[in-house]
């Protein structure tokens, strides 16, 4: 009896088995694919793409995510990227695909990255913010805010090199008598740099 029952229960499992490996599961790669197929580029607009790729623009699923859904082609879909990559902290892999387009369309990609940094910034994690930021001056070395939020960011974290740079620069580029003019100044006095 308890042999007619083995028997029975592993020609089950085989035949669950042989059901599993010619139909495959969905969502899954058939068994008889060598290769993975690549998924297209998304349909819609570059900021819709981001959109709906925003909440995994994290370290630990950013790569996953952008390979599962390609964004759209062109310099928007390209900043965006970068702009999600930029979030996850992933600076170098930012600045790969900005590197990819031609020199005369990076800036504008870096204008998304900022875009998408600068409320980062603006609520103060400077950890974050500066990375990105220091990032966007490099296409842009006369974006005046970049250059203040990377100076500042880097002046908290201790890197005085740096902040001393960015923040001379944001001075001889923004001269409105206010709040992020007097801050800068008074960091580069601290730095005894002014």
């Amino acid at each position: 009896m308890h042999r007619a029952l083995y028997v029975a229960g592993w020609g089950y499992v085989a035949l669950c088995g042989f059901v599993v490996a010619s139909h495959g599961e969905p969502g899954l790669p058939s068994p008889t694919r060598s290769h993975p197929v690549a998924a297209a580029a998304f349909g819609g607009a570059a900021g819709e793409w981001f959109a709906q790729v925003k909440p995994s623009c994290n370290a630990v699923e950013v790569e996953v995510r952008q390979q599962q859904l390609p964004p759209p082609g062109g310099v928007d879909g390209a900043g965006y990227s970068a702009a999600c990559y930029a979030l996850a902290g992933k600076i170098e892999r930012a600045r790969t695909v900005i590197d990819a387009l031609d020199a005369g369309d990076r800036a504008r990609a870096a204008t998304i990255v900022f875009n998408i940094g600068h409320p980062v910034a603006d609520a103060g994690d400077d950890q974050s913010a500066g990375p990105i930021m220091r990032l966007v001056v490099s296409y842009q070395p006369d974006n005046y805010m970049a250059l203040y939020h990377a100076g500042m960011s880097e002046y908290i974290l201790g890197q005085m090199d740096f902040a001393r740079t960015h923040l001379r620069k944001f001075l001889d580029l923004y001269h409105e008598p206010d709040g992020y003019r007097n801050n800068a100044v008074e960091v580069l006095q601290r730095l005894g740099a002014k």
